[in-house]
């Protein structure tokens, strides 16, 4: 029977992107996959790429951001609890996740003595991320912390030797037990402090040694820490001030006795984004923890943790820019304006184009660096992911939010209301621009490498001019940027330049190398030359905007 009272039918909208093949239906993932030496793990990759994009974990990604966690600091009765509450449907990320191994796998080798890594192991492990980052973000906080953790770990074997079988375990174990009871544990980091941010060597948090002290040994912490992600993880890398200076610390959420160890959260963060993740203000009351490595080395201990997350910081990037991506074509392809559809529309196809271009110099550049973690051996790869690592991140990192806002708008109102996956994308993005070093921090370890490693340098600019050929406006750009690195006494001020035409200049490369001309040509035509640009769709009426779109649909 009809309702009497219908006013209209719901028609000229898209329908949900979902029950999508993440890894599939993304050429310039498949192509990059196989291009930086992890062909092997496409069949697996297709399967998480099937997982991730599902109606049912899309849902699930959607319940952790709406109902978010808790801090739980006190029982009843008053006792101390110090535990975060998450909604389930962060936890079945977590699984999902953890199964996959993304929190490990490039670990496994360490499993079997004398074993060498998987090839491929972190472009495999990368393309995951850049699909669970798609699922759903704020989860991967814990899962690339326990990743990047190892090689800290590994300074200090017998810590090492203990916490490595349950790192490198595939079972999510969200309880909060000793790590001995647990069927796998994941591990977080603190590092800042309200005083200090970035400058870690500001740090006041203060560890005494509870016996002799030096390397492995136990000692009391006493301090604040203003950012400690993921609280619930199981044992935590951190920075105190010990009498031989600053020194990095393993400090677990419970003592080899059973008892909980003294972490005392104060409040979680309100972000902007990332919430179905927990972010905590946490004061240390004499916490008990282990010293990994010397007495006043704490920042080069940590360091290699710092260096995984920031790869993943761009993969993330890269993947989140993606969905925003395909969203925007989806719905574009759907929605009928003017008796067209929307993506038919020449100043649309331009937008959308132009967009196109950025994600896949993005994952281009990201899946490269990714290569040069897997090829440590290597003196070419070795100083790519030196100096590349600051580049790719700030370059990947800091274009990602005017992108998502870009899509966001392709969507019209559409794209503004919470309902839809553009405003978490768009509240998503800015993160890893700002944690694990912002802008300036990554402009600054990019000019530190220049001014110390000038070998370094050397071995990538060669590369690069390598790599550029006969293109005139690749060749015209490295000059610039040759230019710029004869000017030592400019560079404390041209960081981000630099960093911006390193990054776009290597992107160029690669993707005149391997990507279709039509991709190659407007990347290097808009980015590299051309006139100037303050938005996206500008510059492409010459491009053939139709291929680059058919690249990147999304089914």
């Amino acid at each position: 029977m009809e309702n009497a009272f219908a006013t209209h039918d719901v028609f000229n909208q898209s329908p949900p992107l979902e029950d999508v093949n993440l890894f599939t239906t993304d050429r310039p993932l498949l192509e990059a996959v196989q291009r930086e030496g992890a062909g092997h793990a496409a069949k697996r990759l297709g399967a998480f790429g099937q997982i991730c994009g599902s109606a049912e974990a899309l849902q699930q990604a959607r319940l952790a951001n709406e109902h978010l966690p808790r801090l739980k600091a006190f029982d009843a009765k008053g006792n101390r609890l110090d535990i975060v509450e998450f909604h389930p449907a962060y936890h079945e990320c977590m699984q999902i996740s953890i199964k996959e191994g993304l929190h490990c796998s490039v670990w496994d080798h360490l499993a079997t003595p004398g074993a060498k890594p998987g090839q491929g192991a972190n472009v495999a492990r990368s393309a995951g991320c850049y699909m669970a980052a798609q699922m759903e973000a704020g989860h991967q906080c814990p899962i690339t912390m326990t990743n990047a953790s190892v090689p800290t770990l590994l300074l200090q074997p017998d810590l090492a030797k203990w916490w490595l079988p349950k790192i490198l375990s595939r079972e999510y174990d969200g309880r909060f037990k000793p790590a001995a009871e647990k069927r796998g544990v994941t591990i977080g980091m603190g590092m800042t402090e309200k005083q200090g941010g970035t400058d870690v060597r500001a740090n006041t948090t203060r560890a005494t040694p509870a016996g002799k002290g030096g390397p492995g040994a136990e000692y009391l912490v006493t301090g604040h820490k203003w950012f400690m992600s993921a609280p619930m993880c199981d044992a935590f890398l951190v920075l105190a001030q010990a009498p031989g200076g600053l020194s990095c610390f393993l400090m677990p959420r419970f003592l080899p006795d059973g008892s909980v160890n003294e972490l005392r959260f104060q409040r979680l963060k309100e972000k902007l984004g990332n919430r179905s993740n927990a972010s905590s203000e946490v004061e240390f009351q004499a916490a008990h923890a282990w010293l990994i490595g010397e007495e006043g080395r704490g920042v080069p201990s940590i360091i290699e943790m710092v260096t995984g997350t920031r790869l993943d910081c761009a993969v993330a990037s890269a993947g989140l820019m993606r969905l925003a991506l395909a969203n925007a074509i989806h719905h574009c392809r759907h929605r009928i304006v003017f008796q067209k559809r929307l993506v038919d529309q020449p100043l649309m196809q331009q937008v959308l184009a132009d967009l196109a271009l950025d994600v896949e110099a993005a994952t281009a550049l990201s899946f490269r660096l990714a290569r040069s973690f897997d090829r440590a051996s290597d003196e070419h790869a070795a100083a790519w992911r030196r100096l590349m690592t600051p580049v790719t991140k700030y370059w990947v990192c800091k274009i990602a939010p005017a992108f998502a806002y870009e899509a966001m708008e392709c969507l019209g109102g559409n794209g503004y209301v919470e309902d839809g996956l553009a405003a978490r994308l768009y509240r998503e993005l800015p993160v890893n621009a700002i944690w694990e070093g912002s802008g300036n921090v990554m402009a600054l370890d990019l000019l530190r490498v220049l001014q110390r490693e000038p070998e370094t340098v050397g071995i990538v600019m060669d590369d690069l001019g390598a790599a550029v050929g006969g293109d005139p406006h690749l060749k015209a750009h490295l000059g610039r940027v040759q230019g710029m690195l004869q000017e030592p006494r400019l560079l404390d001020r041209r960081g981000r330049d630099l960093a911006e035409g390193l990054a776009t200049l290597a992107a160029g490369t690669i993707l005149r190398a391997h990507a279709p001309a039509a991709v190659a040509d407007a990347f290097i035509g808009t980015r590299l030359s051309g006139g100037m640009r303050q938005t996206y769709g500008q510059g492409l009426d010459w491009a053939d905007t139709h291929a680059i779109v058919d690249r990147a649909l999304p089914m």
